[in-house]
């Protein structure tokens, strides 16, 4: 009997100083969410919405209104281009995007370009629950 006595206070006595800790974690808050907009590409200009995001990661998806197969270059603080997007076809593309303005070029000079303005990154989603 004093043997299980024994061996049941050293095991609470084991839990106890395991559950002990420090009150810091060291662990780093995560990313903002990522950003979601949509482009528009048309016969007279390009369009995208929203014209204000965080920077960091956005996913831009693009349909190609227009009649011609179209490549866009965001130009700003950190240059990026699209592949081409065939005339009526869909492109998604994931860019990084740093604080700034950009410039939304297409490859066709019969179409306008469009802008997006990028500000500060966004809040981490720490606390943010069911993110892929």
């Amino acid at each position: 009997m004093r043997r299980r006595s024994a061996a049941a206070l050293l095991g609470l006595a084991a839990a106890m100083v395991v559950g002990c800790g420090s009150e810091d974690f060291p662990n780093e808050q995560r990313p903002p969410v990522e950003e979601e907009l949509s482009a528009r590409i048309d016969d007279s200009k390009v369009v995208v919405s929203p014209t204000k995001v965080s920077a960091g990661v956005a996913t831009i998806t693009i349909s190609n209104q227009s009649s011609d197969d179209v490549q866009l270059d965001f130009t700003g603080p950190s240059d990026r281009s699209t592949n081409p997007i065939p005339a009526g076809g869909v492109a998604s593309v994931k860019f990084a995007l740093s604080e700034g303005d950009y410039r939304v070029k297409p490859d066709v000079s019969s179409i306008t370009s469009g802008s997006l303005s990028v500000g500060p990154p966004g809040p981490s989603a720490q606390n943010e629950l069911l993110l892929p």
